[in-house]
């Protein structure tokens, strides 16, 4: 009698298949709860900005002029700024958090990929006249951009 025992071939590729649907499943459903994160991250980034903005308001008695590039030179590092180590960048490397300025108030804002985020509901919507720094900054819900005004 001949009493081998295992897997035929077939029976091997059929189940790695099987896996191979299921795993492409799953990863196509977690693609938006990646952008989900992206987003959260980027709101937490935005009120560590903030918290930089506001430290070195109390030092200088204004807010950097410029753009985001500005605020980052102004605050970081011990000699230019206040000692902080390093502002965050955008999740996507290519964009970035947007920033404007009077000097004695400011805007800051972060574009998000997911337009139905909650977050929308509770920013600002325009900037206020008299602002300069970076262009592309437009606080507009269908834009996708969360701002907020200090």
């Amino acid at each position: 009698m001949n009493n081998k025992k295992g897997f035929t071939l077939i029976e091997v590729l059929i189940v790695v298949s099987i896996i191979g649907i299921l795993a492409s499943i799953i990863l196509v459903g977690l693609g938006a709860f990646r952008s989900r994160g992206r987003d959260t991250r980027r709101l937490a980034d935005v009120r560590q900005v903030q918290g930089a903005l506001e430290l070195y308001y109390s030092k200088n008695g204004s807010y950097p002029a410029g753009g985001y590039t500005a605020v980052k030179t102004a605050t970081e590092g011990p000699t230019p700024g206040l000692g902080i180590a390093k502002l965050p960048n955008d999740p996507n490397p290519s964009s970035n958090y947007l920033y404007q300025t009077n000097g004695q108030s400011y805007v800051l804002g972060a574009a998000l990929e997911d337009g139905t985020n909650a977050a929308l509901n509770d920013d600002i919507d325009a900037i206020p006249s008299g602002f300069s720094g970076d262009a592309g900054l437009n606080c507009l819900d269908a834009n996708k951009q969360y701002c907020v005004q200090f």
